[in-house]
């Protein structure tokens, strides 16, 4: 990482300059050669599983459906399910396997050399298209794959957490408040959430410095209550509608005579049928 990289995100930022001196140079691995099916589908296999389990079923999927290699999308779309299954694959990621090799195929998603042709955004609109696939694990693909230069996983718990620590925040940034911070961090966001991860690291052994200022989050504009029920707007309606009719079936009331007094705790039945008798 080149130290004109660290100096303009220690000029940028006080805090984060300060925990970049504390854990010292950025050891991001380079990028490795990317081939996104293997990729996307290795991480299919991880999803909700530690990297042993994981790792176990991508050997089974190598041994059983790409007979000593890594399979191929045609290999993958060809395999019985009940031979995912047997992996270890669950009906869901079963599924994602299954739509990703198909989208493959249809060059929804591209080939490596292809992928590198695209900026940050159309990949991720492109390969979020695939059953299972989320912009997070897109996100991881861009930093370690492909080795793009400013990508922020603001929704990656790591991150945040990291931020929080660093930063000495009481709470948990909201991952907008998080995007709109790191706007000062372009055009080396990668860079700037290697150190928030590190940051974590720092705090687990005591070595966390002190921020060297307080901040104070962007605030974000909540959502109101009504636009958050979205589609439960029109069922709100429905109560007042059903008392109406219920209001129109009921008979009509005599008035009382003046300076006639109803007993509230006569039951509702017997009011009706004086009502009725007048």
């Amino acid at each position: 990482m080149s130290q004109e990289t660290l100096a303009h995100l220690s000029r940028a930022d006080a805090v984060l300059g300060g925990l970049i001196r504390a854990v010292g140079p950025c050891k991001l691995a380079a990028p490795e050669d990317c081939h996104p099916f293997q990729v996307l589908a290795q991480a299919i296999a991880h999803q909700q599983l530690n990297g042993t389990a994981a790792n176990t079923i991508l050997k089974r999927l190598v041994d059983s459906c790409g007979r000593g290699t890594f399979p191929t999308p045609h290999q993958v779309l060809e395999a019985p399910v009940e031979s995912l299954r047997a992996a270890g694959f669950s009906f869901a990621k079963v599924a994602a396997l299954k739509d990703l090799a198909a989208k493959t195929l249809a060059a929804v998603v591209p080939d490596g050399a292809a992928l590198m042709q695209l900026s940050d955004e159309q990949i991720i609109a492109r390969l979020t298209q695939v059953r299972g696939i989320g912009r997070w694990t897109v996100e991881m693909l861009l930093m370690f794959q492909l080795g793009r230069p400013d990508v922020l996983p603001v929704d990656d718990f790591g991150v945040r957490a990291g931020f929080r620590a660093a930063y000495g925040l009481g709470r948990m940034p909201h991952p907008r408040a998080l995007a709109a911070w790191g706007e000062r961090w372009k055009p080396f966001r990668t860079t700037a959430a290697w150190y928030l991860w590190r940051a974590l690291e720092l705090k687990r052994a005591g070595t966390l410095p002190s921020p060297a200022e307080r901040i104070r989050l962007p605030r974000v504009k909540r959502l109101r209550r009504a636009a958050r029920r979205g589609a439960a707007g029109p069922e709100r309606g429905k109560p007042r509608r059903r008392a109406a009719v219920r209001a129109r079936k009921l008979p009509a009331r005599r008035a009382s005579p003046a300076g006639a007094r109803t007993p509230r705790s006569a039951p509702r039945g017997r009011l009706r049928k004086a009502a009725k008798t007048g």
